[in-house]
């Protein structure tokens, strides 16, 4: 009975003993350095994505742009093509002087008389007398303001060659085979010369004359213009006044007599 005993309480001790190992709180295990490495360097498993379409890339052109590149080019083209054809007007074939020369020079010598004829039949005159004065002739006889005149001669001789027409032109392109003033200028030294002077050039830079009926030039338009100004406004001292013609009679025819029957 003793022994019984005994076992039992051995045994309930050793179940007790079990009890406790099993209640007490387990401790994590301690890690090293070389394992915490191993664990935080681990790759990250790939995670096979599904395959996404590649986007569609747009032209580089598109058609508006074509269209806008096609117009600027045609702009372009027609700006050139008028600048072109511009120069083209202008130059009317003509050969341009290198040096600025003039259609008289000094050997001509001194203006002594001038000749303006429009083709509307007007003509206008100045000559300078016996005392070197300027004085008007056509179309009214009179004196002439001296500084007008002078003006009027200085004109010729600054008139300035723009450029050469190449001969064997046609004249009437020129406005020449019938101009529309025919200058005639005399110098004192005795030499006598024929201006003829055409159209406008296309520019109204200049103006189409011919020298002597041999030259065919372009010549500056303002000295051109101020020589015409003798047309409009001859260079009169003083404003002549009309003369009133002179009355003429006209004689009365006589009454006849007529003779009466003697009754």
């Amino acid at each position: 009975m003793a022994e019984k005993k005994t076992r039992a309480t051995t045994t309930e001790k050793r179940k007790s003993a079990a009890v406790k190992k099993t209640a007490a709180p387990v401790k994590p295990a301690k890690r090293t350095a070389r394992q915490v490495k191993t664990v935080r360097e681990a790759p990250a498993p790939v995670v096979e994505s599904a395959s996404l379409p590649a986007p569609r890339r747009k032209p580089l052109f598109q058609a508006g742009t074509w269209i806008s590149v096609l117009m600027l080019a045609a702009l372009v083209a027609l700006a050139f093509y008028l600048n072109r054809s511009k120069e083209n007007a202008a130059a009317e074939d003509l050969t341009p002087t290198l040096e600025k020369t003039f259609v008289f020079s000094a050997a001509d010598g001194t203006v002594s008389s001038i000749e303006i004829k429009t083709a509307g039949g007007e003509t206008v005159k100045i000559a300078r007398d016996g005392e070197n004065a300027w004085k008007v002739v056509l179309p009214i006889e009179a004196e002439a303001n001296q500084g007008l005149a002078e003006s009027a001669a200085s004109q010729l001789s600054a008139l300035s060659i723009s450029s050469q027409i190449e001969s064997g032109k046609p004249l009437e392109i020129f406005g020449l085979e019938n101009p529309d003033y025919v200058v005639a200028i005399e110098f004192k030294e005795g030499g006598v010369h024929t201006l003829e002077i055409g159209d406008n050039t296309p520019t109204r830079k200049g103006y189409y004359v011919r020298l002597d009926k041999e030259k065919t030039m372009v010549v500056g338009a303002s000295g051109v213009e101020a020589l015409l100004n003798l047309v409009s406004s001859p260079p009169y001292l003083n404003t002549p006044t009309p003369t009133a013609l002179p009355v003429t009679e006209t004689a009365t025819p006589a009454a006849e007599a007529t003779a009466t029957a003697a009754p």
